[in-house]
């Protein structure tokens, strides 16, 4: 098939599944009309509504082109850091630190995205950035807890700008028979990982018993993680044909997409658990913070990015 007809069909399968996910919990609503007002219902319909318009947005960025794409997850990537940053520890000193953080480097790492300069996006932030903020720290002189406050700093500009900068950074890779297809990479991961968390929530639902970390994610069992790293190999190796994957392929990678997207999601919810929280911001309804909904991504797209680079590419 063209791209148009690949996009066509994709499309409408988005479309589809959205449309059903909405009649479900339509149907749910009614169902329950005259009673007080079902919180697990509630919380479905405004997930519903918010899946509506991140696959918008998403599927309009990509519809504008490269330059869009870039603008749409430098944006995210901010709102990841300031969620991020009013979370963790900080002192009054880190100020000027934060502010190079929040205006300089994550600019400039998607600057060095649009420019297609691979070379130096790899190494920015964890070379440069690295070395250059704690001496902007120690210049302004407060020496207390130094070594966990520029650890906190720096831990959160790779988890929220270099590990999501990798998602637009699929539309730059040059794969031999597969030119102007870029896009559907981005949608592969973002499907998959996504996928995965649901169907995790799904299974655990259903027949989830054994948690795996009550101490740090209450509803995460082995049976929902199970059930939803098996059913997101399968919707990997469905997709196969939007890729430059065989069948085979695209299951093993989603696997292990899938795979480091729940230890990204339980990773980024120990975080909470240490800070006291439960969600990482309010900005998405159903969904709480952009982090909230990209903790998985953060973990895999690196991954996903680096396993097409170096086997799919000259």
């Amino acid at each position: 098939m063209t791209p148009r007809e690949h996009t066509l069909v994709l499309s409408a399968g988005i479309f589809g599944v959205l449309l059903a996910a909405s009649a479900v919990g339509w149907v749910l609503k009614l169902r329950s009309a005259g009673e007080a007002p079902s919180p697990v219902v509630e919380n479905l319909n405004a997930r519903v509504k918010a899946w509506w318009v991140m696959a918008a947005v998403i599927g309009l960025a990509l519809l504008l082109g490269k330059t869009a794409v870039i603008v749409l997850f430098a944006f995210v990537s901010f709102s990841a850091l300031r969620e991020y940053a009013t979370v963790v520890p900080a002192r009054a000193s880190d100020h000027w630190v934060q502010l190079v953080g929040f205006f300089v480097v994550t600019p400039f790492q998607y600057f060095l995205l649009w420019m297609d300069w691979y070379g130096f996006h790899s190494i920015f932030i964890p070379v440069y950035a690295f070395l250059v903020l704690p001496v902007i720290a120690a210049v302004r002189g407060d020496v207390r807890d130094f070594m966990q406050r520029m650890a906190t700093i720096q831990w959160g500009l790779m988890i929220c700008v270099y590990c999501i900068s990798h998602v637009p950074a699929l539309l730059e890779l040059d794969i031999p028979g597969y030119a102007g297809r870029n896009a559907f990479l981005l949608v592969f991961l973002i499907l998959v990982v996504q996928g995965s968390d649901v169907l995790q929530y799904v299974w655990g639902k259903l027949c989830g018993k054994t948690r795996i970390a009550p101490g740090v994610s209450p509803s995460k069992t082995v049976e929902g993680f199970a059930g939803g790293l098996a059913s997101a190999t399968l919707l990997g190796s469905a997709l196969w044909w939007i890729t430059p994957f065989t069948p085979a392929q695209a299951a093993l990678i989603a696997f292990g997409i899938a795979l480091m997207g729940f230890f990204g999601g339980l990773v980024m919810s120990a975080i909470k658990r240490d800070r006291g929280v439960k969600d990482w911001g309010t900005m998405i309804e159903g969904h709480g913070g952009v982090l909230d909904r990209l903790d998985s991504v953060c973990f895999s797209a690196p991954i996903f990015f680096h396993v097409v680079r170096y086997w799919w590419t000259p």
